[in-house]
C-alpha cells in the first residue's frame, strides 16, 4: 500500500512538471520577439506609431512586434 502512494506521488510530480514546462514553452512561442525597422520592411510590414508604446511593425500577419 505504501509503495502504490509513493508511486502516485511520483507520477503526480512527474506530470505536474512536464505540464509546467510544456506552459513555458507555449508561452515563450506565443509572445512576439521584437524586430528592427529594416526586418520589418523586409517582411513586409508597415511601422506604426503606439501611444506610449512607441514604435512597432504591422505585419501582414496580423502580428504587431515592438521595433528595437
Amino acid at each position: 500500500m505504501r509503495v502504490r502512494r509513493i508511486l502516485a506521488l511520483v507520477l503526480a510530480t512527474a506530470t505536474l512538471a512536464g505540464v509546467s514546462a510544456l506552459g513555458a514553452v507555449s508561452a515563450a512561442a506565443a509572445s512576439s520577439p521584437d524586430i528592427s525597422r529594416d526586418d520589418c520592411v523586409a517582411a513586409g510590414g508597415q511601422i506604426v506609431s503606439r501611444p506610449y508604446a512607441g514604435e512597432a511593425c504591422a505585419l501582414p500577419g496580423g502580428t504587431t512586434p515592438a521595433i528595437t
